[in-house]
């Protein structure tokens, strides 16, 4: 096994101990086009959960803003989605954080066969 693919490989497999950090430092500092590709590939990966979390960091902010309107709407029995938008949230980051993992993962292991 050779170190470009060892090296590509925990590109990947760093989602579960140093994500973006290793990825990023790879990219930055191999020469090799192959490693520097897995680096690319699996930063970017990385960066879709955080991107998401950010999101919904803006989600949740809104849905606190707008309190006092659901607590009118929740009054006159209206639907209010602000009132479901957390959970529906961390539902889809949960799925989407999970098949982030098993794409790292087998990306991982198929770069070492």
């Amino acid at each position: 096994m050779s170190n470009n693919k060892l090296l590509s490989a925990l590109c990947y497999f760093s989602i579960f101990f140093s994500p973006l950090l290793l990825p990023a430092i790879v990219f930055f500092v191999t020469d090799d086009h192959d490693v520097k590709g897995h680096a690319k590939r699996s930063l970017i990966s990385h960066l879709i959960p955080v991107v998401l979390l950010i999101a919904g960091f803006v989600l949740f902010s809104f849905s606190m803003i707008s309190y006092e309107s659901r607590m009118h709407t929740m009054l006159t029995g209206q639907f209010d989605f602000w009132g479901l938008a957390p959970f529906l949230f961390m539902l889809i980051y949960g799925l989407l954080f999970l098949i982030v993992v098993i794409w790292n993962v087998y990306h991982g292991v198929k770069v070492l066969k």
